[in-house]
Parts: structure tokens; C-alpha cells; sequence
């Protein structure tokens, strides 16, 4: 793959009953490595979440060896899981993107099929810079239940200009697309690489909580991925 990366699942609704059957809440983090063979489908992951609710089990350790057996299986790779009790887990890093927001440029637009050849860089191979741009009008959809997913995308790169006009243009084109978070965010890479061709490209979408789940794809050919942190959305 032209890229390294992370997929990193945050989860609001987990929850157990201790030994004397009085239940414990969690947030608990999910880190699949882009490498995974298998895709997780959220809603049976929270549905399989759900089935905590009311089994009985000893200790914190008991469950994290659970879920990481389980989610390892189903992923085809080593899952990385953290959990942490709702009263003394450490919040999430309270922050918003940073870079420029390309939000305001004036776009008209009246189809929303995907469609990468809106993408462009600028024809000057002269002018090289180090950009960071994000948007928060990425809305993608559900594969297998058609429901909207809505995101903050954010793209880094090095190399000549991309068009900013061009790349909002082509963020919203994904209006109308069912894909799952994962390859949407795959899919864009791809597509800046190919029709950019940035020397260095970041790709990384923060997608809003959707059944006690949200979803952070995260892809490079230069960094490392994030630490976790949540933004207002």
C-alpha cells in the first residue's frame, strides 16, 4: 500500500456486570492497523458491545483480554485496545483541527457523483509548500444500511499547490457515495496522490459518533499517526 496508517474507533457504551452483578461503565479506544485484512462493520460491533451488558466478569483485565482475542480474530491483525472507567479515565484531548479551513471558498456545485478528476496542483512545479487544509463538509454513506456519515476531513502535504477550490469541490462530490469510512478515506488518498501528486500526503477524517461509536481513519506516506482527540464535533 502507498500509505501506513490507523483506524481509531472511540466507544461510549461499554458496559459489564462486576462479580457481585452491579454494572461498571467504560469508554474503551480501538486501534486497527490499516494493514488489517478485514474491514469491522460498527453496527455489529455495537451490537457485540452491547452483549457485555449482562455477563458478569472479575476485573477490567478479564474484559480487555476478551475483546482484544475477539477483535484481533475478526480484523485478521494485532487490535491495540485501551479502557478506561467513565469516573477516572483520562478524557480525550479536547482540540480542533489545525490548519486552514477551505470551507468559506465560494463553490457552486449541482452534482454530488464522485468525481476525482475535479482534483488538480498547481501547474507551477516551482512553487513548493507545506499545507495543512480541512473541511467539515464531508458527508459519506452506509454501505449496508444507507445511512449518512458525517466528518472533518483534514489533508496535509508537501509539494506543489493543490487547488483548493478544486479539492473542496471534490470533498463534496462524495455527497451521494456508500462506502465505508475506512475506504472513503483510502479513496481520497488515492485520488490526491494520483491526480496531485504531492510529494508527501496525509489523509485524516474525524467522523462524528454514530451508535456509541466513532470512527478515525488515518493514512501516510510520512507521519505517525495521531494522538486521540475529540473536536466539537
Amino acid at each position: 500500500m502507498p500509505f501506513s496508517g490507523v483506524d481509531i474507533w472511540n466507544g461510549y457504551e461499554l458496559s459489564w456486570l462486576n462479580e457481585q452483578g452491579k454494572p461498571v461503565a467504560a469508554t474503551c479506544e480501538f486501534r486497527f492497523p490499516a494493514t488489517s485484512p478485514n474491514i469491522i462493520e460498527s453496527k455489529s460491533l455495537k451490537l457485540y458491545l452491547n452483549s457485555f451488558s449482562e455477563t458478569q466478569h472479575s476485573s477490567v483485565e478479564t474484559i480487555h483480554s476478551v475483546l482484544h482475542n475477539d477483535l484481533s480474530y475478526a480484523s485478521g491483525a494485532d487490535t491495540n485496545i485501551q479502557i478506561s472507567s467513565v469516573t477516572s479515565s483520562r478524557p480525550l484531548i479536547q482540540s480542533e483541527l489545525l490548519g486552514n479551513c477551505i470551507d468559506d471558498i465560494s463553490l457552486e456545485i449541482s452534482t454530488y457523483d464522485l468525481d476525482p478528476s475535479l482534483l488538480s496542483g498547481s501547474t507551477d512545479t516551482k512553487i513548493h509548500v507545506i499545507e495543512t487544509l480541512y473541511s467539515h463538509l464531508l458527508k459519506t454513506n452506509c454501505p449496508v444500511t444507507g445511512q449518512p456519515d458525517w466528518a472533518s476531513l483534514l489533508v496535509r502535504y508537501k509539494g506543489a499547490q493543490i487547488e483548493q477550490k478544486q479539492l473542496l469541490a471534490y470533498l463534496v462530490s462524495y455527497r451521494n457515495h456508500a462506502e465505508y469510512h475506512e475506504q472513503c478515506i483510502e479513496r481520497i488518498f488515492i485520488d490526491i496522490q494520483n491526480h496531485c501528486q504531492p510529494e508527501a500526503l496525509t489523509v485524516y477524517a474525524c467522523y462524528t459518533r454514530r451508535g456509541g461509536l466513532d470512527i478515525n481513519p488515518f493514512r501516510s506516506n510520512f507521519e505517525e499517526a495521531p494522538e486521540n482527540f475529540q473536536s466539537l464535533r
